[in-house]
């Protein structure tokens, strides 16, 4: 007599497929010539949710405690419920997997029931905390469910260092990186899911905020799209910036509250956020009155014209506003009176 199948293994939820379950997808095509490409006609991609994370991998990194886990767990609430993402992007609803493989199932309940507010918790929501990785076991595993539920829109790995599994011997830490993400590639590309992995990012900052991610540029580069969330300074608790082949490259500014474990996202530019209350009502103004010179933006903010004459300046210098030769001065990017004369 064989062992059971332990209750709680992904392979044994969520619940048995219905009988008319359609059969599993077929495999993708993937050669054409040339003219049967240009002739074909390819369905957009699939969201889970629009305009940040597409149908693919997509790597969501950050430093350790920074809210990874809690946006993820917030983004597979809302596409399991079809609700809101961050607050504000409405969402498609489908079932999501959630892989919370540093969670226990009593963290898991209560950090959910602190997102949900009293709100019912979504059936399409299945949350796994053991899974093999993903080259010894763990890809059968994701197929499965994936199968048993074919409409589904998201897969959460949080963290991928859990799943990725052991290098080839020989290989290079460039190539290992790649092969390790390709194994989440092809389980996106062949269901049409967005696939999220929550990596890490390096001790040491960068200006190019892909090479921050932990590891070498196999991990970003065998990845659709990639997402960091970095801690911001001023009124905003964290940007998160993405980039990908789907993806229009953007960074977004976002508010952490801690009652509710949520993150939602702030309206307006990123710089309206990042900088002190001074300078942001500064730029506010400024960019609602192209041209405003210090007294009218004094006027405007309610600062004292001393304190907007100093601001302006260290802004100026600090490359957050553009100022003329007549004292004038303009939000970055916008054009000047000289300039579009």
């Amino acid at each position: 007599m064989t062992n059971p199948i332990p209750p709680l293994h992904l392979y044994s939820v969520p619940r048995e497929p219905a009988p008319d379950q359609p059969p599993p997808l077929p495999r993708p095509r993937t050669a054409w010539t040339a003219d049967q490409l240009m002739a074909t006609e390819f369905p957009e991609p699939r969201w889970a949710v629009p305009g940040i994370l597409s149908e693919g991998v997509n790597l969501l990194a950050g430093p350790p405690k920074v809210g990874k886990s809690w946006m993820s767990l917030g983004l597979g609430l809302s596409v399991a419920a079809g609700g809101k993402a961050f607050d504000s992007v409405p969402v498609d609803g489908g079932p999501v997997l959630y892989l919370a493989l540093e969670d226990t199932p009593r963290r898991l309940q209560t950090r959910m029931g602190k997102l949900l507010g009293g709100q019912p918790a979504p059936a399409g929501l299945t949350l796994v905390t053991e899974c093999p990785p993903l080259p010894q076991g763990g890809n059968e595993a994701i197929a499965g469910w994936l199968d048993r539920n074919p409409d589904a829109r998201m897969v959460v790995i949080d963290v991928f260092a859990k799943m990725r599994g052991a290098s080839v011997p020989g290989a290079s830490a460039y190539d290992a990186d790649y092969a390790a993400v390709g194994h989440a590639k092809r389980l996106a590309d062949h269901y049409g899911v967005a696939v999220v992995l929550v990596h890490h990012v390096r001790k040491a900052g960068s200006d190019d905020f892909l090479t921050e991610v932990s590891g070498t540029n196999g991990l970003a580069g065998a990845a659709d799209a990639t997402l960091v969330l970095k801690r911001a300074r001023g009124q905003a608790d964290g940007v998160l910036h993405v980039t990908g082949r789907d993806v229009d490259e953007a960074e977004y500014a976002l508010s952490f509250q801690p009652a509710s474990g949520a993150w939602h996202l702030l309206d307006g530019p990123v710089t309206d956020h990042t900088i002190g209350d001074t300078r942001a009502s500064i730029l506010r103004a400024v960019r609602a009155n192209p041209g405003a010179k210090p007294k009218e933006i004094a006027e405007a903010t309610g600062v004292e014209i001393g304190l907007v004459r100093k601001t302006c300046t260290r802004m100026a210098d600090d490359c957050q506003l553009r100022r003329d030769s007549g004292g004038a001065y303009f939000a970055p990017g916008a054009g000047t009176e000289e300039g579009q004369a």
